[in-house]
């Protein structure tokens, strides 16, 4: 089998067989946002817990000859599901400390023992690699002596900037809604500018910072007034710092059907390597996860391949190898806008692929989401297995849900506390039809547990 794993080897190694330790750190944006001007904050962003303990992703993308770090141990009774369907799963390093506001990471460098655990393994060969590469990943690397499989931060910041994929775009002279990258206030001006001659023709308008992630970052431009008072703060925020750099980028908020997700792989040799597209899924306007496959003509898959290399050659050139997921959008005539938003790092479809490839047979179809739950004390997985009972993905070829992260179910639990979690998981089957009704079903467990 063509196992994702040793693709992914190949690109980050140049072998198929070497031996990685994973970090999920999940967000990794923002600590590249470090230092950047920012669109005004009506509020903090919560949630910090879940994301990090998304970290627990990394197990189904590692092989059994692998290691992953992670913020807690894995429910065992999970682990002992996953080996159940024959899952080989990688070594796994808890840290001794673990705090919920901090990344793996982090929580990894303040660590000293799983430090020269790191470094044991570096001496074996053992290379780290991440979810995205920042500067903290840098100082994980340097600390334990263990080389990094993955360009340096400065590369990887450069590279995941809306800035730099509305420019790449540009420059391959692919097709992207009307809109402006602007690196000073001047050019955000003139943005602005252009942006009040679209908002007067009835067109709505978004000014998006270079590094926001999941919805965050962004801001409606839908008058005069807006803009001029946004246009204002950050002219303010950049006299004051005496930082002349900005990072945004201002677009037509065009009409869609559907949106996408593709990935493909840039070896350290440039070669590059179309792995997959996806659709997102949504409810009420609101992601919840990916379809798969995408319901796309041979065309259109054929289109986003080439954007693909295409993208894949310019990213190579500028320094950059690894993964990189791409956002996409079909519009309402079926023509693609083939590039939204480069991600030059993992992505979550990254994680589904492993057990994609092994799980979703020829004539299925899969959809990745999660499942929120309400809960007042620790939820163990045994427990959701037997409340789940006949609805849990058993074996390859079969139809259910296979649970890819548990971690996140329990990430808020504080004593004495109501808390929110999720469960992730892959549902799998051989129609819309079917998939929709065991999602239906299992939402109505879980809402209906006591």
């Amino acid at each position: 089998m063509d196992d994702f794993t040793r693709r992914l080897k190949t690109a980050l190694l140049g072998i198929t067989d070497g031996s990685l330790a994973f970090l999920g750190n999940f967000e990794v944006e923002e600590r590249w946002a470090l230092g950047e001007h920012t669109l005004p904050r009506i509020s903090a962003a919560g949630g910090a817990a879940v994301v990090n303990h998304m970290d627990e992703f990394a197990l189904l993308l590692a092989s059994g000859d692998d290691h992953v770090v992670l913020k807690a141990a894995p429910d065992p009774d999970f682990l002992a599901y996953l080996r159940g369907l024959g899952i080989d799963l990688p070594t796994v390093h808890v840290v001794a400390d673990s705090d919920p506001r901090r990344t793996v990471t982090a929580d990894a460098l303040a660590d000293p023992a799983l430090v020269a655990r790191l470094r044991e393994l570096a001496a074996q060969g053992v290379r780290l690699t991440a979810h995205g590469v920042s500067d903290v990943e840098e100082s994980l690397a340097r600390a334990s002596g263990m080389a990094l499989a993955a360009p340096d931060s400065v590369t990887c910041k450069a590279v995941n900037s809306k800035v730099y994929s509305r420019r790449a775009a540009d420059e391959l002279g692919l097709r992207q809604p009307a809109g402006w990258a602007c690196e000073t206030v001047d050019e955000l001006r003139a943005a602005f500018d252009g942006a009040r001659e679209l908002v007067a023709a009835g067109h709505k308008v978004v000014v998006k910072e270079a590094f926001g992630v999941s919805g965050k970052g962004i801001a409606v431009l839908e008058s005069d007034r807006r803009m001029d008072r946004l246009l204002g703060l950050i002219a303010k925020a950049v006299d004051k710092s005496g930082q002349p750099r900005v990072a945004f980028v201002v677009e037509d908020w065009v009409a869609k059907r559907a949106d996408l997700n593709y990935q493909f792989t840039v070896g350290r040799d440039g070669d590059v390597r179309f792995d997959f597209v996806k659709e997102l899924h949504t409810e009420g306007g609101v992601h919840k996860g990916h379809r798969m496959p995408a319901r796309l003509s041979p065309a259109q898959v054929a289109e986003l391949t080439d954007t693909a290399h295409r993208l894949g050659k310019k990213l190579a050139a500028d320094g950059y190898f690894g993964v990189v997921g791409v956002d996409a959008m079909v519009d309402p005539d079926d023509g693609l806008y083939p590039v939204v938003e480069i991600n030059a790092r993992n992505n979550m479809s990254t994680y589904q692929t492993r057990v994609q490839d092994r799980f979703v047979g020829a004539g299925q179809i899969a959809l990745a989401r999660h499942y929120p739950v309400r809960l007042t004390g620790r939820l163990a997985f045994a427990e959701v297995r037997a409340l789940l009972a006949g609805l849990l993905l058993e074996h390859a070829g079969g139809t259910g849900l296979l649970v890819n992260n548990f971690a996140t179910v329990n990430a808020g639990h504080r004593a004495a506390a109501t808390f929110d979690g999720r469960l992730y998981g892959l549902l799998v089957g051989t129609s819309d039809e079917q998939i929709a009704a065991v999602d239906d079903e299992i939402t109505s467990r879980l809402e209906a547990r006591p």
